[in-house]
């Protein structure tokens, strides 16, 4: 899947594809056919730099009920030709989840457009998930003709199947068409659910793959053949080592750090690195900066492993490094660090904004510091990464973040954020958010009231508008 093109954050559609709660906002109070085309733009072209663990879904939803919005745009996005062809989950699992949602809502329309895509669909499996959480039983039995009239009754068909069933994330439908006396239905899913069953105890029982030999040296060869091969072991021969290694095998370890083949070399530091051996700082500073580029990175992914006082000391030394050892050194002292380094923590903040932008992977560490020490001066980047920023993940941390450092959060971010896509997010809105809004009392409210809402929001929710907690 490409990178999406995401939109100003300024515009409405920058805001939706977002997933902040200003964009559910801003589209109540737009015109309804500007809301409704973007709305629909993110739903069909998933704006999510990581779909897999990024929320939207609930969050569109609800906007497309908030707007009484159809789902024609969905059905046609569904029913391309590009389906058949473009069989990537990413293409349509957003689309499908909402779906999902407006059925939980009790929209019959979305229910229909599932059971249609789960019997002719190219994604059926994810349609399927959908409806085995939200459909009754007889929308689904009638969905085992055409489902399982996927897999013709050959070999290949029969085997497609057993995987089928065994691979399912909801297996509600396949126990239901289990118990079907038709011989096409209920026979072929018992045959198929004890044969995925047969297939997994012989996974468990077949070996993974090559294992090292019974030896130091054997270990280090077994990383080295692995990276040769693309496979980068250097963790699990580390574990090796661990069961393999005494004292006296420390200095053959010492030397494979400093002169041995790559995958010896990253097997070695990740090692001593976990035994927190007084001299493996000196070596990943010194593999930190070889040329070799495997090795380095093994240093500092080492290095950020470490949990010791003794990383932390020397965090302090390299944090001002400009290389990517420094960055690591940073986030040592962001996650583990005390008062003392919250001038390193800001510093390093600020800089990865400045040079790499709002969305930088070394942000997360850096912002959640920013909020365990309580950076108030901070509070400025922060809110710039919160409005930039395009993933929704890292949009949370910053909210958490906000409010252990920014006075005006509760009064701020923290209402918007009662709308976010993130229920992480949500959390933290409904414990910080001033009631003194009106519209935060009645979100509050209604967020308490939606049996869709997650379990710690509403917790959060009853916090605050719970029998001993102040009155809205």
């Amino acid at each position: 899947m490409f990178d999406p093109f995401i939109a100003p954050s300024g515009t409405l559609l920058g805001l939706l594809q977002r997933g902040r709660g200003d964009g559910t906002l801003h589209a109540l109070a737009a015109p309804r056919p500007e809301a409704l085309a973007a709305l629909n733009h993110c739903v069909v072209s998933d704006p999510r730099h990581d779909w897999q663990v990024e929320n939207r879904s609930l969050y569109y939803a609800r906007l497309y009920l908030d707007l009484d919005g159809g789902i024609e745009e969905i059905e046609r996005h569904l029913g391309d030709p590009d389906d058949h062809t473009d069989t990537d989950d990413s293409r349509t699992g957003l689309a499908l989840s909402v779906l999902g949602h407006l059925a939980s809502y009790g929209r019959d329309d979305a229910l229909a457009l599932l059971r249609r895509y789960a019997a002719t669909g190219a994604n059926w499996a994810w349609a399927l998930d959908e409806l085995a959480l939200r459909d009754d039983d007889a929308g689904l039995r009638s969905l085992a003709l055409p489902v399982l009239g996927r897999f013709p009754a050959t070999e290949e068909g029969t085997a497609a199947l057993a995987a089928a069933v065994r691979d399912s994330f909801e297996p509600r439908p396949w126990r239901l068409w289990a118990d079907d006396p038709r011989e096409a239905v209920g026979a072929r899913v018992r045959a198929a659910t004890e044969q995925g069953s047969f297939d997994r105890w012989q996974r468990q029982m077949r070996s993974g793959g090559p294992r090292p030999g019974w030896s130091v040296e054997a270990v280090f060869d077994w990383a080295q053949q692995a990276l040769e091969r693309g496979s980068a072991l250097h963790v699990p021969a580390a574990r090796c080592l661990s069961a393999v290694a005494g004292p006296e095998d420390r200095p053959q370890i010492l030397r494979a750090a400093r002169d041995g083949s790559e995958g010896a070399r990253c097997a070695a530091l990740h090692y001593l690195a976990e035994a927190a051996d007084p001299a493996v700082l000196d070596l990943i500073e010194t593999a930190a900066t070889g040329p070799a580029r495997t090795v380095a990175d093994a240093a500092v992914a080492a290095f950020e492993r470490m949990t010791g006082d003794e990383a932390v000391e020397r965090a302090r030394r390299w944090a001002r490094r400009p290389d990517a050892l420094g960055a690591s050194a940073a986030g040592i002292l962001a996650c583990r660090g005390t008062a003392q380094d919250a001038p390193q923590v800001l510093g390093a903040l600020r800089e990865a904004v400045r040079g790499d932008g709002p969305d930088a992977p070394r942000l997360w560490c850096l912002v959640d510091g920013a909020g365990r020490l309580g950076i108030a001066c901070a509070a400025p980047v922060l809110r710039h990464i919160y409005r930039e920023t395009s993933s929704s993940h890292l949009r949370g941390r910053t909210a958490r973040a906000l409010a252990a450092t920014d006075p005006s959060f509760a009064t701020g971010f923290a209402v918007e954020c009662l709308w976010d896509c993130e229920e992480t997010t949500r959390e933290v809105a409904a414990l910080h958010a001033e009631t003194g809004d009106i519209r935060v009392a009645e979100r509050l409210r209604r967020l308490a009231a939606d049996p869709a809402e997650e379990a710690e929001v509403q917790t959060a929710v009853r916090s605050r508008i719970g029998p001993d907690a102040p009155a809205l």
